[in-house]
Parts: structure tokens; C-alpha cells; sequence
């Protein structure tokens, strides 16, 4: 899944590319992709995109005295740039494509989705903030204002376990499966710690590991064309999806806990005092 520093790099990316230039055509090739029909998609060809802006997950096309238009990659969907669309329509029911965007130059992008579970979303709105997703954004925790005082204040109730709480993102925006491992794994904390029983010294380790650890996915991220961020995220994990392999500061062998969608990596060596965390759903299989 994109998180906050895959989707700050294609913004990035995306301003070099298109803004000022024209949006000539809107290609929607999944019937699940639009989640909005007022105004159309069309509402935004013939105009220029002026801005790419990200909040948390989604990227905000802004045009011209026009709507916006967002999108939210969701769990497999990603942005493919074309120096040359192909010529003619896209067929509809073949393949990933869920939306083809088209500039005057013959340059664009398609959106694509991989998998069954079709949740990628794309949105025609006048104002960003009447996408439901968006509107409940938590604070950006790369934001200049986002500081100690202000983390804490979000953990200072919240009874849920760190590894929810992190993914929340009606309490911080941005963070996903892949980088709340990684955050955890650099403050040496257990996912199943409670956030609200952190010390005032757990609390200052937590915020560092998650400025530092989103700051240096973002700079390993920034100037890497949109079709190889995928595989750079994946290069600069250290325990997330590396279940079984040594653990690049101690040594130990990460393990991993199974959900019934996702899964989450650790080091107990380095999070949870050598004691590996219950997977009941492991333990069922192995009976």
C-alpha cells in the first residue's frame, strides 16, 4: 500500500509533470473507481492543473477556477506516467486499468489496481474537504507544527495499541501497515504496548522514530520516477515483510503476527524484551 512518503513523492513527481498543462481527457475504465458523478469527470478537461497537493494518502489534482480531482491509491492501486498514452480508448474489463488521465502533450498517467478488492478511489469534488476520507484527516506528522507537545497530546487517552493507533488516520494521517512496523522496530517498542501508557521518555523515543523514520522514507523516495517507488519502499524496510530474516540490529529473526487482512513484523529481540508476541491465528493453522 502507498503511504505518506510514496504518495509525497509522486506529488513531487506529479507537480514536475503536469502542472501547467491542460487535462484534455478523463478516462474512467472501472465502473468502481469514481465515487462521485456531480460535477463529472469531464468537468476538468480543458483546464490546467495549477497545484498537486497530498493530504495524508490522497493526492489533490487542483485545475484552473475548476474541481478537484483526488485520488486514493488504496491497498494495490498505483500510478503508472505514460510519456505516450496509447492511441484509441482503453478497453474497459481488461486488465489493472481503473482511470486514464490525458494531457495536451500526449503525455499521462493511468491509475491501476491490482487484485479483487476494488478500492481505489477517485473523486470530482470543488473542494477536497467533501471527500469523507479526507474531512477526517488527523494532523500530517511531517507538518512543521506537528511537534512533541502535540503528539502526545493525541496518545495521552488513547487506549488502543500503538500499532492501531499509529495506523489511525483520524489520529495521524499518512501512516499505514508498512511504516507503523518500521516506526516501532526504531523506538523498540511492542505494537501491542497501549499508547496512552507510554512515559514521558517513550513518548519523545516514539515521536523521533516516526519523524525520523518517514523523513528518510521520504528523501530515499524523492527524485524516483513513479514506476520504481515501489520497489524503493520495499528496499528500505528493515522488519516489514522480511518475516524470517535476521534483523539488521540485533540479529534476531523477525517474526510476524497474522490478522485476517494484513499482518504486522517485529524483532523481539529489539520490541518486546525477547518474548515473542501470541499469533492465534498461527496457532490455529498449527493445530
Amino acid at each position: 500500500m502507498p503511504e505518506l512518503p510514496e504518495v509525497e513523492a509522486l506529488k513531487d513527481f506529479l507537480t514536475e509533470h503536469l502542472v501547467g498543462h491542460e487535462i484534455v481527457r478523463v478516462l474512467p475504465v472501472a465502473i468502481s473507481v469514481l465515487k462521485t458523478y456531480d460535477p463529472p469527470p469531464a468537468a476538468v478537461e480543458g483546464r490546467e492543473v495549477t497545484a498537486v497537493r497530498r493530504y495524508g494518502k490522497f493526492l489533490d489534482l487542483v485545475t484552473d477556477s475548476g474541481p478537484h480531482l483526488v485520488t486514493h491509491l488504496a491497498r494495490a492501486g498505483w500510478l503508472q506516467w505514460k510519456d505516450r498514452l496509447p492511441d484509441g480508448p482503453p478497453r474497459p474489463g481488461k486488465g489493472p486499468l481503473a482511470l486514464r488521465v490525458a494531457l495536451e502533450t500526449g503525455e499521462g498517467f493511468d491509475l491501476t489496481e491490482a487484485g479483487t478488492q476494488k478500492r481505489l478511489a477517485v473523486y470530482v469534488v470543488q473542494d477536497p474537504q467533501q471527500v469523507p476520507g479526507l474531512a477526517r484527516l488527523g494532523p500530517d506528522p511531517l507538518a512543521d507544527d506537528f511537534d512533541e507537545r502535540t503528539f502526545a497530546g493525541l496518545l495521552k487517552d488513547e487506549r488502543r495499541r500503538l500499532k492501531g493507533a499509529l495506523r489511525d488516520q483520524s489520529l495521524i494521517a499518512g501512516v499505514g501497515n508498512a511504516y507503523s512496523d518500521e516506526i516501532l522496530h526504531a523506538a523498540k517498542m511492542s505494537p501491542f504496548k497501549v499508547a496512552a501508557s507510554l512515559t514521558p521518555e517513550e513518548t519523545t523515543r516514539l515521536y523521533e522514530a516516526l519523524r525520523t523514520t518517514l523523513t528518510e522514507a521520504v528523501e530515499r523516495s524523492r527524485g524516483v520516477a513513479a514506476g520504481r517507488l515501489k520497489a524503493e519502499k520495499k528496499s528500505g524496510l528493515r522488519v516489514h515483510g522480511r518475516t524470517g530474516e535476521p534483523c539488521p540490529v540485533c540479529g534476531d529473526t523477525i517474526r510476524e503476527v497474522s490478522f485476517s487482512d494484513s499482518s504486522l513484523q517485529y524483532c523481539p529481540t529489539c520490541q518486546t524484551g525477547g518474548r515473542p508476541l501470541a499469533d492465534r491465528r498461527m496457532s490455529r493453522l498449527l493445530k
